[in-house]
């Protein structure tokens, strides 16, 4: 425990948060739900204005570059996002470079990262791309090529601008 003394006082409020630490998030809106009491026209209101929040927001990050463009191009609704994340949480957890280098193997390459090539105008998103796209195609190489790394690196960067 990192306090020596519990945090919950007679608060009744912190009681409230403790007791409902990690409790089931759709019975907690429920019950919040319940006791608003709005009419149909004051629920209206109020999704109508929650819709356009996240428009807004959503609008005011389609130009954005960096990291939210590579997460944009990249979500979690494509093979290649899914993968990235799987990745990025097994590596959290991997316990040495042995086993992060076969799951990067595992993970990166059977994936389509030429299929994202170019879809976005940040050169973030694009470099990234191309180093998966590269990544890849090393990692799926014959385990007895890997003593002419540099001869496979130079035949695989001449074959990705071949059509």
């Amino acid at each position: 425990m990192i306090h020596a003394r519990s945090v919950v006082t007679g608060d009744p409020l912190r009681r409230a948060i403790a007791d409902n630490y990690r409790a089931d998030e759709t019975a907690c809106v429920d019950e919040l739900l319940a006791e608003t009491n709005m009419d149909g026209p004051a629920r209206r209101r109020v999704a109508e204005r929650a819709q356009a929040l996240v428009a807004s927001v959503r609008q005011g990050r389609q130009g954005a570059g960096g990291i939210d463009a590579f997460l944009q191009e990249y979500e979690l609704s494509t093979q290649e996002g899914v993968v990235l994340m799987c990745l990025a949480e097994a590596l959290l957890r991997s316990p040495d470079g042995e086993t992060a280098d076969r799951l990067i193997r595992d993970k990166l390459g059977d994936a389509d990262w030429e299929g994202h090539l170019g879809h976005s105008r940040s050169l973030f998103v694009n470099a990234s791309t191309w180093g998966l796209m590269l990544t890849g195609r090393i990692v799926r190489l014959d385990p007895g090529l890997t003593g002419h790394v540099g001869s496979a690196i130079g035949r695989l960067v001449a074959q990705s601008g071949e059509p």
